[in-house]
């Protein structure tokens, strides 16, 4: 009985003396190997910021708006308590986030887009 991996060199290898080279191309002497470029991406559109007035009285208050939006997921939101107003970052339409808020059970409307300050 044969001991060791069996096939091909001392290590064991079943596949072959070339397989190790394989896939490889020859580099001459001297020459540096410059690691392949990532692949480049494309800009991604940057999510509309809305801004919508929500009639918020307390943290409770907030603490709802925070609730809602959470579970609805794919938003980064601001609140401003003092003010009664909330940005949201979001893909969502503005239908589906003026009603997500509705669900707090306070007046929400939506004031429009978020001017670049």
């Amino acid at each position: 009985m044969r001991q060791g991996g069996g096939g091909f060199g001392k290590r064991g290898c079943s596949v072959g003396p070339s397989a190790s080279r394989r896939g490889r191309r020859s580099v001459p002497a001297g020459a540096k190997r410059v690691p392949p470029l990532p692949p480049r991406r494309e800009p991604r559109c940057a999510m509309p910021k809305h801004e919508f007035f929500v009639d918020m009285t307390c943290e409770g208050c907030s603490n709802a708006v925070t609730r809602v939006l959470h579970r609805l997921g794919g938003v980064q939101f601001d609140i401003d308590l003092p003010n009664k107003k909330v940005w949201i970052d979001s893909e969502h339409n503005v239908d589906t986030l003026l009603e997500t808020l509705k669900k707090t059970g306070k007046n929400a409307s939506y004031l429009g887009e978020k001017s670049a300050q």
